[in-house]
């Protein structure tokens, strides 16, 4: 009798385990987690595989200086050993002293630039959603007329314009000719107004058309001529039922931009001279500082990684039956 009670509660534990294991969510998070894992571990090992290392300069220094330095931050210890402690201040969240900049960890670093980069980013992406998705809707809805064909040449001068072209030109015309707003830093609210405008171009111009191409493709839809047959009012055609199967694209590609923007332009950021994450990191490759590389690259991989997770959360709410592995019609 005991025997069977066992079972039946093993049994019952193991169809448990299985149902949480193939639960939606719990699959995004462990995905997840194994992404962000494997791109610590190859960027740790393809860091430390390229010649040289942090404390080689153009004039070497002493032997003696070098082998001090190296048992300082531990750079002598085995790979394997500096792999797993490493890993284990990933964990803990210690990601462990700049070699670059006596006296600062890696986090207090990124979490020094990140508000920075973060703030910027914040208002190009609230412009980029407000602006950006509402455009390809009127723009598709009035496909082949003078709105349509201005938002398109707009869009396209959008992707094709580099935003380190805007930025100078930018500069040179209001900060340079017109003397309205700073060159350089950020002194000001109006110092705000050019980074945020070199940020939104081709992101702005890209959601516009993805929208358009989007809406247009769901308009086509069996679905949407069978609501207009039954004489539902064309506001509730395109916002109830066409919107929603067109912004599924849009999502995907807006996921992955928030954290690209938030982590900072590394161009935008030099060209403006912003202290944002992106000046660390720019300079610590050609300083070739391990652990700000390693710490800055895992920082923005989680960063997409958990944006990724939530355009699949984003996916679920839009369409449940992505959330239950059925391909939508």
């Amino acid at each position: 009798m005991g025997t069977e009670k066992t079972r039946e509660t093993v049994l019952t534990s193991l169809k448990a385990l299985k149902a949480f294991f193939h639960n939606y969510y719990v699959r995004r998070v462990l995905g997840a987690l194994l992404t962000i894992f494997l791109i610590a571990t190859v960027t740790f090992f393809m860091m430390h595989a390229i010649p040289g290392g942090p404390f080689s300069r153009e004039r070497a220094l002493p032997d003696e200086i070098i082998a001090a330095l190296n048992a300082k931050y531990h750079l002598d210890d085995p790979l394997w050993k500096q792999y797993v402690d490493y890993m284990v201040g990933l964990v803990t969240f210690d990601l462990g002293p700049s070699f670059k900049r006596t006296g600062f960890m890696v986090e207090e670093l990124i979490a020094t630039g990140f508000p920075i980069s973060a703030k910027i980013g914040l208002m190009a992406i609230i412009l980029i959603i407000v602006i950006g998705i509402p455009v390809g809707i009127v723009s598709a809805l009035r496909q082949n007329k003078p709105a349509d064909y201005l938002v398109m040449f707009i869009a396209t001068l959008g992707v094709t314009i580099p935003s380190f072209v805007v930025a100078a030109v930018y500069i040179y015309l209001f900060a340079g000719v017109l003397n309205w707003v700073d060159a350089f830093g950020l002194n000001q609210p109006s110092s705000y107004i050019g980074p945020v405008l070199a940020l939104v171009g081709y992101s702005l111009a890209f959601v516009s058309r993805l929208t358009r191409s989007s809406m247009l493709e769901v308009m086509r839809q069996d679905y949407i001529r069978t609501a207009r047959a039954n004489g539902l009012s064309r506001f509730k055609v395109i916002y109830k039922h066409a919107l929603k199967n067109a912004l599924i694209p849009v999502v995907t590609y807006i996921g992955p931009m928030i954290a690209a923007i938030l982590t900072g332009s590394f161009v935008i950021e030099k060209v403006f001279t912003i202290p944002g994450i992106g000046k660390y990191f720019v300079q610590s490759v050609s300083d070739r500082d391990y652990t700000m590389i390693i710490g800055t690259t895992v920082f923005y991989a989680v960063l997409y990684v958990v944006m990724v997770l939530l355009v699949d959360v984003a996916y679920s709410l839009i369409d449940p039956r992505i959330r239950l592995g059925k391909k939508s019609e």
